[in-house]
């Protein structure tokens, strides 16, 4: 498919299906050469620069989910990220994981604001996942300014948080938000280990929505984990939606993924957690077995590519 034409029909409201490798059988590399790894901030963890989103298993056999996980950790995939509100994601990735766990970095979230609410879904997640303990552990999709002020209130999340690390159930602590205000407020608030962020072009170029919190997060020597990497645009009011598990238009065009990712990944980043639909999971991994990072004429092109596309989120 032409770029021309997919950009084209994603503005107007067209679908546009791809039809992709099945996962994890992309041949474009060579198996004997060792996957990228970055440290994590300054927790001394090295991570694979693309990360497995639990969300990969949701809804799958779990002999399906098994081959997944065994093809990922294959290629040389480390970091593994899940949350409970990914489906049924917990229970299949749970024992697909087990063969690798102790050579694996085991990410989970919770939703819950309140010290009780979060204390449950950690022990459920622990027992789900068939582990005892996380490597990292985060405030899931902080928002708004009240989701930060509750998670850190008197009988707050974080007091959950705070007890499970020393306890030995968590490594290390993190969040993750959709919003600039709520990302900044939780950096002022508490020195976490990372931060999981929407990196984006479109919303880098379009909405001036990510500078400020990689800024920041850098300045606190942060891990920054990102997400959306190969994100475009909004569905279009009264359209359906082209990935039952996107709630936006990705990019489909190999050439514009790449740099996409590219992007993303040359921003600081240690690692990138592709779209939850397995179609993209082979770009996502061969653009990143050879990454370089992107060139400024490259920059420039994506300038172009972005200009008059109405970004996710906006700053």
């Amino acid at each position: 498919m032409k770029r021309r034409t997919f950009f084209e029909k994603c503005l107007s409201g067209g679908i546009v299906l791809t039809v992709f490798p099945l996962f994890g059988r992309n041949k474009k590399y060579d198996p004997k050469t060792e996957f990228p790894k970055r440290t994590l901030g300054e927790t001394g963890e090295k991570l694979s620069i693309i990360g497995f989103g639990g969300i990969l298993v949701s809804g799958v056999e779990q002999a399906t989910a098994n081959n997944m996980v065994a093809s990922a950790f294959e290629r040389g995939i480390n970091y593994f990220d899940v949350a409970p509100s990914y489906g049924n994601a917990e229970e299949h990735l749970g024992p697909a994981l087990k063969p690798y766990r102790d050579q694996c970095f085991l990410a989970c979230k919770t939703l819950e604001r309140d010290k009780a609410g979060a204390e449950k879904e950690l022990h459920e997640s622990l027992k789900k996942l068939k582990t005892d303990h996380f490597d990292l552990y985060q405030l899931h999709a902080l928002t708004k300014k009240e989701d930060v002020e509750k998670a850190f209130s008197p009988e707050g999340a974080m007091e959950t948080v705070l007890k499970a690390k020393k306890e030995g159930k968590i490594r290390f602590i993190g969040f993750s938000a959709h919003s600039e205000e709520a990302a900044l407020l939780a950096m002022e608030e508490f020195d976490f280990d990372t931060i999981l962020f929407p990196i984006n072009f479109v919303c880098w170029n379009q909405g001036n929505f990510g500078p400020k919190v990689v800024n920041k997060a850098r300045e606190k020597k942060m891990g920054i984990l990102a997400l959306k990497a190969l994100a475009f645009t909004r569905i279009p009011e009264g359209t359906k939606k082209p990935y039952d598990r996107l709630w936006y238009i990705p990019i489909e065009d190999e050439k514009v993924a790449n740099l996409s990712v590219r992007f993303t990944l040359s921003q600081g980043v240690t690692a990138a957690i592709p779209p939850g639909d397995p179609g993209f999971w082979d770009i996502a991994l061969d653009t990143a077995q050879n990454y370089s990072p992107v060139t400024n004429e490259e920059i420039t092109e994506l300038e172009k590519i972005s200009a008059g596309v109405a970004p996710l989120f906006q700053a």
